[in-house]
């Protein structure tokens, strides 16, 4: 079996009239950047509120917080997809979910995705948070408290600071896990990279070429991510703390 290489197929017009296929992945880079970054926003804040709590003492809290990690960690990304798109709106007051339903469908399915997938890497991030403030030497939180810090105070100035600054190789791979688990949406119609690459592949019959060209959006992606957190590394070690990152 002969393939038929075409290197100019990203030239060509794509079936919507407007842009060429080379367009049609740009856009799709642009909601794959997009959705990462609200999810990542939201994983972040949910995350970390519910690391610190699960961190906090209180037994009924505690249990609440472990119980929100195992349920958003443990069921499948591709199962929360389809429930967050398929089943949320049925489940909600009738004019929310009409609402969802009957709106502009790309960005129907940005926010369900970014919702999804900010919720799933929240539970990750959490267990993170809460491994880094229990790695830390017992005696600073104590030395903190012992200088008229309220609780409050003490992670708010001691524990989190130096907490962010341990997990930040892990965050690291969650932000990049976070990015490539983005192509989870395509199965719901967002058309971001591999959605793109998807619908090339279809009218034209260029396997290679299409997936060839969404593995180079990615890597390149994945590369500015890596620069940035190693920025972020070195601008945030702590010395004689925490190591000068390589």
């Amino acid at each position: 079996m002969n393939y038929n290489w075409n290197w100019m197929v990203f030239w060509e017009m794509a079936p919507d009239g407007v842009h060429t296929y080379m367009g049609t992945l740009i856009q799709g880079l642009y909601w794959t950047v997009g959705v990462s970054i609200v999810a990542w926003c939201i994983a972040l804040l949910v995350g970390g509120i519910v690391g610190v709590l699960g961190t906090t003492g209180n037994a009924w809290v505690e249990r609440f917080c472990a119980g929100y990690v195992e349920l958003f960690r443990n069921v499948p990304l591709l199962v929360q997809m389809f429930l967050w798109y398929f089943v949320f709106p049925e489940v909600v007051p009738a004019r929310l979910g009409e609402f969802i339903k009957t709106a502009d469908p790309a960005w129907s399915t940005f926010w369900t995705a970014a919702v999804c997938l900010g919720l799933f890497t929240s539970s990750r991030i959490a267990v993170q948070i809460q491994a880094g403030i229990r790695a830390l030497p017992a005696g600073q939180p104590m030395a903190a408290t012992a200088l008229g810090l309220t609780r409050r105070q003490v992670y708010r100035y001691v524990l989190l600071p130096l907490t962010v600054r341990m997990i930040l190789p892990p965050m690291a791979s969650e932000a990049l896990n976070l990015i490539k688990n983005s192509s989870v949406a395509f199965t719901i119609g967002l058309l971001e990279i591999t959605g793109a690459a998807r619908s090339m592949q279809e009218f034209t019959f260029q396997i290679f070429e299409s997936f060839a060209a969404a593995t180079v959006l990615y890597v390149a992606i994945n590369i500015v991510v890596v620069l940035l957190m190693r920025y972020l590394e070195k601008r945030l070690s702590v010395p004689g703390f925490i190591g000068q990152p390589r």
